[in-house]
């Protein structure tokens, strides 16, 4: 059986990860706007990556006999500067999410809940990749810069990823 302070704190994260799910569906849309159609394909492929997350805790608090609660997701930003700005906030937003799924881990800890620190410990693995993909492309688009041909072969780049 899972804890209430558990369950709730899972809970959030359903919500936290809609919410990624949705932002990054939002910059997948700016992505379109510009005709920059591969950053709009990874950003897609990061929004399915997002709502598995959410599957993943909706899953396992039904199968720990929990209750999920579905939260209102707030409105994700809708206008971008550039593509920089789009992975400057992906790396920003991504750390939060690590520093939320520290939280929750620090709380099966605490409470000794085995089950939920094995869950978690996939979450942590995950977050690593997470921002160290997001760091790649900044890095490559802060050398590149926002424009030119170095643009359009990170975009091309970009649209090659595969959904996992």
């Amino acid at each position: 059986m899972i804890s209430q302070a558990i369950q709730d704190a899972m809970n959030e994260q359903i919500k936290n990860e809609l919410f990624s799910a949705y932002l990054y569906l939002s910059m997948a849309a700016y992505c379109e706007s510009i005709n920059l159609k591969g950053f709009a394909h990874w950003m897609r492929v990061q929004h399915q990556e997002e709502t598995g997350h959410a599957m993943r805790f909706f899953d396992f608090i039904n199968d720990r006999g929990g209750r999920v609660t579905l939260q209102a997701i707030p409105q994700p930003p809708t206008e971008f500067k550039s593509p920089l700005d789009i992975f400057e906030q992906t790396l920003e937003h991504e750390r939060k999410v690590t520093a939320m799924i520290n939280k929750i881990y620090d709380l099966a800890v605490k409470e000794g809940d085995y089950a939920s620190q094995a869950l978690l410990q996939w979450f942590v693995t995950e977050q690593v990749e997470e921002e160290k993909s997001a760091t790649e492309i900044l890095e490559k688009l802060r050398l590149a810069g926002d424009r030119g041909s170095a643009l359009l072969y990170l975009d091309h780049e970009l649209g090659e990823r595969e959904a996992e």
